[in-house]
């Protein structure tokens, strides 16, 4: 209760957590951040775990930063410290027993002969899973797999990482170096490391100075392998290490890249994106008076409908692979939260997606599958709802509306009428008068949803066009309230136009 009590009172919540108590902060915070998908979505959170153990594995770590999850966490490891490195070891089961035993006396006093085991185990496992001889598949063989950001301090500074191997490869790196008196002494010493480590920042210097190279990214090597005390003295680690660093170098550069290149690709849509703005203008002018959606579910063979179709496909499939990319870590970390793409993806899920339910429901797919809403929408438009409702809001939305909106606000809106026209067919045919009671009190409720839609002018003009599916239910369901006022003994509840 008390979790729910700060949700509704703070902008942003903040868990951390040593040792295991980092892991139970990790665990609130996953739990937190799925839960304020449907009931905050404005709270952020953010967790720093300092020594904690790693929870999941490779599949784990890959479902956090599909869900964009990834930069809500920071993981404070120090650069000897056992614990963080205890998941990655056991090779059996019996293995997994012995250093939960060793790992529950942590928190008493370990004999020199038990830390000497400890750290000779872990060592041996992490060398035979990620050490020269081990080659390059680790996710796939080792049980657990780091997710977020991960700081590994020493008293030299910090490297800032967020590449699973890369973090994985320095650990063992740094162990390599390490004794079984410091192992376990570094797990009680991070307020000595992020003190250092912040007054360091805080000074806006170096501890050790370092030759800089006029390439930025060598430089960037150099520096972070001055944080990490590995010097080029301690062959093959030395290389090994480079190399590592290189290659999260290399991938943070090639997440910028595409994202640079995403925004090209943006801009190259929009012609097809105007020449559906322009189809709706065409069809709510239309003496057809079917409306933007109707028009669409209805149309022929011509040229224009057959051009608009393939814009529809071709926006999709712009969308599909962006999100693709995005579930892939192949874009910047933020992408889901900068305007252009928050604001790009709204209007095109406002524009498009009643493309999408006219042709889902003209293929006759609703007969099939069922219904649009839960059974027939695109993962990318459930993906752009959460981009949308996660955005700052500003004071201006909150301002009533003057004039119809020129999209619908609600991109389901078609869908929902498709439903209620199918629930209205279905009344007369439940023989359950329980069953035919919920169906009508599902189009009631609907209809007040849309009146208040309608009255907030949420709605954009091709909903009122005099042959639109909206026009049809509301006529349908005018005809039906008739017959039931008709039929009193069969339906007692209904009464007055009105379930009771």
């Amino acid at each position: 209760m008390q979790i729910f009590e700060i949700l509704n009172t703070s902008k942003s919540v903040v868990l951390a957590g040593h040792s295991l108590g980092g892991g139970v902060a990790s665990l609130s915070a996953l739990w937190l951040l799925s839960h304020i998908q449907t009931t905050a979505p404005s709270t952020s959170v953010f967790c720093i775990t300092y020594g904690s153990p790693m929870l999941g594995n490779e599949p784990f770590s890959q479902a956090i930063l599909q869900e964009r999850w990834g930069g809500n966490f920071c993981h404070i490891v120090a650069q000897h410290d056992i614990v963080p490195r205890l998941p990655l070891a056991p090779s059996s089961p019996l293995d997994v027993d012995r250093l939960r035993a060793l790992f529950v006396q942590l928190a008493l006093q370990l004999s020199d002969e038990n830390k000497a085991e400890l750290f000779d185990k872990v060592l041996a496992c992490m060398e035979a899973r990620f050490g020269p001889a081990a080659g390059d598949d680790h996710q796939e063989r080792g049980w657990y797999w780091p997710f977020g950001s991960y700081m590994i301090c020493t008293d030299k500074g910090a490297v800032c990482l967020d590449n699973g191997t890369a973090i994985i490869k320095l650990l063992y790196l740094m162990l390599a170096e390490a004794s079984a008196n410091s192992c376990m002494d570094d797990h009680l010493k991070y307020e000595d490391y992020v003190t250092k480590v912040c007054l360091q920042y805080l000074q806006k210097r170096r501890l050790l100075e370092v030759s800089v190279s006029e390439s930025s990214s060598e430089s960037g090597i150099a520096l972070a392998l001055q944080s990490s005390r590995i010097s080029s003295h301690q062959e093959p680690v030395y290389g090994t290490a480079v190399n590592c660093l290189a290659t999260a170098r290399q991938l943070g550069w090639r997440r910028n890249l595409n994202t640079a290149k995403m925004a090209v690709s943006l801009s190259k849509i929009n012609p097809f994106r105007a020449e559906i703005e322009w189809y709706k203008t065409y069809c709510d002018r239309s003496e057809a008076q079917l409306g933007y959606y109707d028009s669409f579910k209805r149309r022929g063979a011509s040229k224009r409908d057959f051009k608009v179709n393939m814009n529809r496909l071709r926006l999709g499939c712009f969308w599909d692979d962006l999100i693709d990319k995005l579930e892939k870590n192949q874009l910047a970390h933020d992408f889901h939260k900068m305007s252009k793409y928050v604001n790009a993806s709204q209007f095109y899920k406002l524009l498009v997606e009643p493309l999408e339910i006219a042709e889902y429901y003209r293929t006759g797919m609703h007969r099939e599958k069922g219904h649009y809403v839960e059974h027939g929408r695109e993962k990318r438009f459930k993906i752009f709802d959460r981009w949308w409702g996660n955005r700052k809001v500003g004071d201006e939305e909150s301002k009533p509306r003057s004039k119809y909106a020129s999209l619908t606000q609600d991109s389901c809106f078609w869908a929902k009428v498709e439903e209620a026209r199918d629930l209205i067919f279905n009344v007369t045919r439940k023989p359950d008068p329980g069953r035919r009671l919920l169906l009508l009190d599902k189009i009631q409720r609907f209809e007040q949803y849309a009146n208040g839609m309608i009255e907030r002018k949420e709605v954009a003009v091709d909903v009122l066009a005099k042959n639109s599916s909206y026009n049809l239910f509301r006529e349908e369901w005018r005809c039906l309230k008739s017959q039931l006022q008709l039929l009193p003994s069969q339906f007692p509840d209904f009464q007055d136009g009105m379930v009771q």
